[in-house]
């Protein structure tokens, strides 16, 4: 039965704050005494946080308050995580960071595919998890409206910062207003498959391994000390995979990203 109970909120006093820089997060979770936990975990990081015991009432919740960061248990009464990921993806561009006491790979790329940024496994560690979220945040989170790529520039564009198109054959994308366009139809991506794709675009006919795609969407850099999963590689293979699909392309004759078998991916030639 859906629960009706009012949604708990948890709103940390931060001395200086303005409502315009107000983080909003969204905590959906059935046990109350781990959605309590990360609520906690939440407004330590900053957070005015939003808690709902059923994916129904979590999606009404997102749809309401547009957050930054939604969290997403997978088990579920009723309507179940991967189906809630999906309908939240409908509305919002929230990053998603699904938790679940499954710990199959199968369950991590499902979830990917419904449209999580990421995956963990419970029982987790609150500092791991406080830590894989400052790492999404640092990524760009709005999603901005752009002129049509062929408008001419207005008075107002002429004094914005500048932005740069990357094009490769009829694909473009602007890092500064997170906009993407396959000849000239604009693309609904997910934070991920936008970062990897303006990763390729930027690396062009360098190939990018799939530990450097992994690390770049946790916001770090290869150095030789850390440890990116065979889960993380496979995780980057379900982007690609996902991305693919929204552009229309084949693997086996791509126009835009080809496989480097048992390395990566980088651009097609021209």
């Amino acid at each position: 039965m859906t629960d009706i109970r009012e949604p708990t909120v948890i709103s940390p006093a931060r001395e200086g704050e303005s409502v315009d820089e107000e983080r909003i997060a969204v905590v959906i979770e059935d046990e109350e005494d781990i959605r309590s936990l990360l609520s906690t975990v939440l407004a330590q990081a900053g957070f005015t946080v939003h808690g709902a015991a059923d994916g129904e009432s979590g999606v009404e919740l997102v749809r309401r308050h547009q957050p930054i960061v939604t969290t997403l248990d997978v088990n579920m009464p009723g309507m179940d995580g991967f189906e809630a990921a999906k309908r939240i993806r409908a509305v919002s561009t929230t990053y998603i960071v699904m938790l679940s006491a499954r710990t199959e790979e199968i369950d991590a790329l499902q979830g990917l595919e419904a449209g999580a940024d990421d995956y963990v496994s419970k029982p987790f560690r609150p500092r791991e998890l406080r830590a894989r979220i400052d790492a999404m945040l640092r990524r760009p989170r709005q999603h901005l409206a752009a002129p049509s790529p062929a408008a001419p520039a207005t008075m107002a564009e002429s004094v914005a910062p500048p932005t740069t198109w990357l094009e490769h054959q009829g694909l473009r994308l602007n890092p500064a207003t997170r906009i993407a366009t396959v000849d000239d139809l604009e693309l609904e991506l997910t934070r991920s498959e936008f970062d990897i794709l303006a990763d390729l675009l930027t690396a062009g006919r360098r190939v990018r391994g799939k530990s450097d795609l992994a690390l770049m969407l946790r916001g770090e850099t290869y150095t030789g000390a850390e440890f990116v999963s065979d889960s993380d590689a496979r995780a980057i293979e379900v982007h690609v995979a996902n991305l693919r699909r929204k552009l229309g392309e084949s693997p086996a004759a791509p126009r835009w990203i080809e496989t480097v078998r048992g390395v990566g991916y980088r651009l097609t030639a021209p």
